[in-house]
Formats: C-alpha cells, sequence, structure tokens
C-alpha cells in the first residue's frame, strides 16, 4: 500500500478570479491576488498549519467538538503510532492505547466529542473494572483516554472544556473502589530458579543469571550490546576486582534526561564473556533465528521451563490449571526484585537503590556518580 505522498499541494491560480489558491483535502483555500508576496506568505501559513495537524486541515472554532469520538480515536491512534516509537519499533504504549480505544468504543463511539464528560468516562472506566482489570490498570487506562482528549483540544478538534471536565474526574483510591488491587511483584527465591533453569535452553540460563547479578531489567538483558559496555576498568593497577559499566542506549527513563548505568561485577563477567565474539552492534543474546529475543520470547521461554520444572497434577484442567501456573510460573522482572531484597538484607537500603539505579525512595537520596561508586564496590563483591 502507498504511503501519503510527501510532495506539498501547489501555490496556483485560480482563473475565474485571479487570486491564488491552494487546494487541501478537496477544499480550495483562497490566499490572495495572485503572484503578490502577500499570498505567497498565506500560503506558507496554511500550508504549515496543514503539515502541523497531519495533513489535515484545521477545525474552525465554530466547529470545534463537530466530529464523533471514533473519529477522534481514529486520528489519535495515527498519531500514536508514529509518536510512540523508539528504535524503530512501536513501544508498549501503542497496545495500551488501542485498548483503552476498544473499552471507548463499546457505547461511545458515535458519541460527538463535545458530549463526552466526567460521567461519560467514568462509565467507561466501571466497564473496565468490570472486566477484571486492577485499580492500577484501569485508572492508567482512563489516563490514556484523557489524553487522548487533550490531543484533540491541541489539533482544535475538541473544545478546552471538554478536556477542563474530564480532568476533574478523579483518579481510584485504593480501599475505596470494588477495583481489584494489582498483585504485587514479588522476589523469587534461588531454589525456584535453580529449579526451572534446568529445564530452560543454555542462552535462556545465562541471560537469567545475568539478571539476577546485575539486577537489571528485562528488556536490558535482551537488548545488550557489547558497544555499550565500558570495560576500561580492566586497566585497573591495583588487586581490586574490575567492574564493567553498561549503558544501555535506550532504556525506561531516558525520556527524563537521565542516564542509566548497571554495574557488572566479575561473575555477571563471566557469563557475558562468551556472548561479547561478535560485532560490536550485535545484541549478545542472541535467540536461535537470529536478533534479539523479544519480551513475549524471554517469558515465554521461561514459563516452558516452569512447566516442566513444576508440572501440574495430572487431569488438572481449566481454572484449575491456570491457577497452578499462576503459582508455580515467575516472571523475569521478579529478578530485579530478588537482587534487590538481597543486596537490601545485606547492605542496606540505600546501597539496594544505588545499584538497581532507583531515583528515589523512602528514605533515600538522587542517584549520582558518587551512589555508581559505592554500587561499583558492592557489586566487585556480589557481582
Amino acid at each position: 500500500m502507498r504511503g501519503p505522498s510527501k510532495s506539498l499541494p501547489k501555490y496556483a491560480k485560480h482563473k475565474a478570479s485571479g487570486k491564488a489558491v491552494v487546494r487541501l483535502n478537496g477544499t480550495d483555500i483562497y490566499l490572495g491576488p495572485y503572484g503578490t508576496k502577500t499570498s505567497k506568505l498565506e500560503y506558507d501559513r496554511v500550508i504549515g498549519e496543514w503539515l502541523a495537524n497531519g495533513r489535515m486541515l484545521p477545525t474552525k472554532p465554530s466547529e470545534q467538538g463537530a466530529i464523533t469520538v471514533a473519529q477522534l480515536c481514529v486520528l489519535y491512534l495515527r498519531y500514536a503510532q508514529s509518536y510512540y516509537v523508539k528504535n524503530g519499533k512501536q513501544t508498549d504504549e501503542v497496545p495500551g492505547i488501542k485498548a483503552a480505544i476498544r473499552y471507548l468504543l463499546v457505547s461511545y463511539s458515535t458519541t460527538m466529542v463535545c458530549d463526552f464528560g466526567p460521567l461519560s468516562l467514568e462509565a467507561v472506566r466501571e466497564q473496565i473494572i468490570a472486566a477484571g482489570n486492577s485499580r492500577s490498570y484501569s485508572n492508567k487506562t482512563a489516563n490514556r483516554i484523557r489524553r487522548m482528549f487533550k490531543w484533540g483540544v491541541a489539533k482544535e478538534l475538541v473544545p478546552v472544556q471538554v478536556h477542563q471536565a474530564l480532568a476533574a474526574l478523579p483518579g481510584l483510591k485504593k480501599g475505596k473502589t470494588k477495583a481489584r488491587e494489582a498483585d504485587p511483584i514479588l522476589p523469587v527465591d534461588n531454589a525456584t530458579v535453580e529449579a526451572t533453569l534446568e529445564y530452560a535452553p543454555k542462552i535462556i540460563q545465562d541471560m537469567v543469571r545475568f539478571q539476577q547479578l546485575t539486577g537489571c531489567r528485562p528488556g536490558e538483558v535482551r537488548s545488550l550490546r557489547p558497544c555499550e559496555i565500558d570495560r576500561t576498568t580492566d586497566d585497573k593497577t591495583d588487586n581490586s576486582p574490575s567492574v564493567w559499566r553498561y549503558r544501555p542506549e535506550s532504556h525506561k527513563m531516558e525520556h527524563k534526561g537521565r542516564d542509566r548505568v548497571i554495574l557488572i561485577g566479575p561473575k555477571a563477567q563471566a557469563i557475558l564473556l562468551p556472548y561479547l565474539l561478535r560485532d560490536e552492534t550485535e545484541v549478545c543474546f542472541e535467540k536461535p533465528t537470529g536478533g534479539p529475543f523479544a519480551r513475549w520470547n524471554y517469558s515465554e521461554k521461561i514459563n516452558q521451563a516452569c512447566d516442566k520444572a513444576f508440572p501440574a497434577p495430572e487431569g488438572t484442567k481449566g481454572e484449575a490449571l491456570k491457577a497452578w501456573r499462576k503459582k508455580h510460573r515467575w516472571a523475569p522482572n521478579r529478578l530485579r526484585h530478588s537482587r534487590a531484597t538481597d543486596i537490601r538484607k545485606k547492605y542496606g537500603l540505600e546501597a539496594s537503590q544505588a545499584v538497581l539505579g532507583h531515583s528515589n525512595a523512602d528514605v533515600t537520596q538522587i542517584y549520582a556518580e558518587r551512589d555508581i561508586e559505592k554500587a561499583a564496590m558492592i557489586m566487585a563483591e556480589v557481582g
């Protein structure tokens, strides 16, 4: 399918009137007397607004709110699919927006955006809760809908008072709603991990153990490349162990301007070393078919190993099987919590924060270079 043309609509002359004209989305926009400086400046202004609005004519103030919720969803999703992109791939925000839109369109697809208010948003949120979703997910999904209407205001598609009214709906508070609380992310004990890894492929074993030692996120182990690792500490002249520094090119908090440093101690270095023998820009932990593991690839391999290590009793089916798997499977993000727990018990809360790269905690300081040095001393011993 051909994409939209990158060429601009032409500045032209309307023969009958002698005026300059440009056709946008099937509509003739008159710019003033043909050939004049004023008409050319007007052409530049009109084209600029048209491009800023995604090659659509801006809505006149008198027409704001004259589109349906479904039409707003189509326009916003088109924007989101090009905006929420990292390293050439859409981020997890896009499926989150799609889910929010699905809930919204159940009852409000033909509603005019000017008629969508706080009670409408609350009704959508109740649908989300009724589907069995947690309080945090319900709040997050409602906020995505609010953000879409805010974008509509910026594009002059939605009256500003609509978004202001939606902002008046408070979020769901813990203990003040029938929405369930999300299950906490708990550490996974080493015995469970080791029993699981007996049934996992060698590369998954190494990825898990690397996470256990460094406390990095699943996405950070999946995307690790040799070019992102600083091994200059190999030149140390004293006898203390060297600690490598892994700075992911892309990470969770980069949009806030924060640096991310993952410290790799001697034990993790030994795991990683064979995987560094490749092109500097290739991922270290590569799938057998090539390329990095996707999030679901990595989790699915662990789930498969869990099912072999902790098989359900014969004849277990349906909801009983789901419950068994929920209890006996573990996700790779729990390894980070395990590392945090271990370090906190031995070295204290601030040390745990420094190693994991948290910017704040109940009793903590800002993550800075001095904290990295503190963390490096710990990881030289335990990582």
